[in-house]
């Protein structure tokens, strides 16, 4: 968290929270919905500026109910999630002679994966190896080169069930099958901040 924004909420530390007008998209970006865009449940105008981006990106965070948020200045801005908390981006690199993945998440950081998942729409999900709450969703135009370093089985409708993840030169990591509904209650995470603060009491 920048020291500015610490500043802030030391000096201001009862503003209101925010819900409803910050979303992260299902390829890392984030976007700003005004009153028109949450009426429409539209996914809202990509932030575009690098500055804001890396600002949101340095103060992106957790609460202890699980929801995602972006901390401005004194005041937190609770984040919809299209899927899930985190997406990353798949990549390769030479070592010894051999293509291997690299896997970085929409903030800039690595991500060092423990398995990945597939739900029932041929998404491919990644879990955290240092953190197995911490979920993330692979970019869609990186799910052919995930094939790549796939194994993949299929099940009796021709959908891709269970397999191996080539992660590192000895190193196979499980790939296995989930439904998207089961996904925010097994990793911990409030997909819609918004929905709950307007069901709260």
């Amino acid at each position: 968290m920048d020291e500015i924004v610490k500043a802030a909420i030391a000096k201001w530390p009862s503003v209101p929270h925010c819900t409803g007008w910050l979303l992260l998209d299902r390829r890392g970006q984030w976007r700003m919905r005004d009153e028109r865009a949450q009426a429409l449940r539209d996914l809202g105008a990509p932030v575009r500026h690098p500055a804001l981006i890396g600002f949101i990106n340095r103060n992106y965070e957790r609460d202890e109910r699980g929801q995602w948020f972006f901390q401005n200045g004194p005041q937190r801005v609770y984040v919809e999630l299209a899927y899930t908390p985190w997406i990353v981006r798949l990549g390769s690199r030479e070592t010894n002679g051999r293509s291997e993945p690299t896997l970085t998440d929409h903030t800039g950081g690595s991500f060092e994966p423990a398995e990945a998942l597939i739900d029932e729409d041929g998404a491919v999900l990644i879990v955290d190896s240092a953190t197995p709450t911490r979920i993330a969703l692979l970019h869609d135009h990186d799910l052919g080169l995930f094939s790549e370093f796939a194994t993949l089985t299929l099940d009796d409708d021709g959908a891709a069930g269970a397999g191996r993840f080539h992660w590192r030169t000895g190193c196979d990591l499980p790939i296995g099958t989930i439904m998207r509904a089961d996904v925010p209650e097994r990793f911990d995470f409030v997909p819609s901040p918004a929905s709950m603060a307007m069901a709260a009491p």
